[in-house]
């Protein structure tokens, strides 16, 4: 957010302080590298989105679990329900 917020002309200063965020903290941020959940993430949601779509947008996160698996790839636990 406070990228696109950088890229439309604000100052990083200015923006931390309404969300009460110390700029040093945003760019601390900015150097480390991803993490691997988030580079997983990026692997994964193509994947998802073509499960998805050849389902007719039908299938939830159990049903795309389960085809995941089934064509060979490792994922986590669909959410049990509540």
């Amino acid at each position: 957010m406070i990228d696109h917020l950088r890229d439309k002309g604000l100052g990083v200063d200015p923006v931390c302080r309404v969300l009460e965020l110390s700029p040093s903290t945003y760019f601390a941020r900015e150097k480390r590298p991803e993490s691997a959940r988030r580079l997983r993430d990026e692997q994964l949601m193509p994947l998802i989105e073509e499960v998805h779509a050849e389902s007719g947008g039908t299938h939830g996160a159990r049903r795309i679990t389960r085809a995941l698996r089934r064509k060979g790839h490792k994922v986590a636990l669909a959410p049990s329900r509540g």
